[in-house]
């Protein structure tokens, strides 16, 4: 099980949202670049990054802090964004600057023509993420509530070719009142990619929950607030994932 800490961009900054809202961000640092030395630090052997107003102005706002990060990690290890990436040309800009992952939400939904171009073009380096509600997929910075069904939309999605989907509960992001295991489980047996579980990771329970469904297509989890908070020492879950898991 691959620990992923998180790192959100909101103007220049660190930072945590709760349930997605803007209006609600706790600054963690001012300093990009060494919160991603941070974790590198601590083990982790991929970093997630999510350009929050890029997410909502629908076009790259912090690629300075980007550009910082990934420069402070060099090649040691992989990095993934997401967060208003609607274009080739932005997709082939930031993987020219060294990122590893693209992650393509909200432009997947409205216009999966375009998520198809980007495996197309881009493939092996294309993550889809879903993010919703009691099961149904939520777009433009979760602000908006569609029809469609997650699983549903993965199964169309993986047959494009993409490297994998990130599973966000919404409902729980930023709450630390745990992962939603049973939902995160459902999705991940539909397909044959694997899934990145996200939105509420709480502690250390969570994590052996995980573990205990690994088997089930579930390579990994995104580490937001918890390991901001201390409520998740994140070498320690590192650690008793890989041996829950054989490592």
């Amino acid at each position: 099980m691959l620990l992923i800490p998180a790192i959100d961009l909101k103007d220049g900054k660190c930072v945590r949202l709760k349930q997605g809202d803007m209006n609600d961000a706790t600054a963690f640092s001012d300093d990009p670049a060494a919160t991603a030395r941070r974790w590198l630090d601590a083990g982790a052997r991929r970093l997630h990054l999510v350009d929050l107003n890029g997410a909502f102005a629908g076009k790259p706002v912090n690629e300075p802090a980007i550009k910082a990060i990934l420069a402070e990690v060099g090649d040691e290890i992989p990095v993934q964004l997401g967060g208003g990436i609607r274009d080739l040309d932005t997709i082939e800009r930031y993987l020219d600057d060294g990122l590893s992952f693209i992650i393509i939400g909200t432009a997947a939904v409205k216009n999966p023509g375009f998520l198809r171009d980007a495996c197309s073009a881009f493939g092996g380096h294309i993550i889809v993420g879903l993010d919703a509600k009691d099961g149904k997929v939520a777009t433009d910075g979760w602000s908006k509530l569609t029809g469609h069904e997650v699983v549903d939309l993965a199964r169309k999605f993986e047959d494009y070719g993409v490297e994998g989907v990130i599973y966000t509960d919404i409902g729980r992001d930023g709450m630390l009142t745990g992962i939603n295991i049973d939902a995160t489980v459902k999705l991940a047996q539909a397909l044959t990619m694997p899934v990145i579980a996200s939105g509420g990771l709480s502690g250390l329970a969570d994590i052996e929950r995980l573990c205990a469904v690994e088997d089930q297509g579930i390579s990994g989890v995104i580490c937001g607030r918890a390991i901001y908070t201390g409520d998740l020492d994140f070498t320690a879950a590192q650690a008793r994932a890989d041996v829950l898991g054989g490592a």
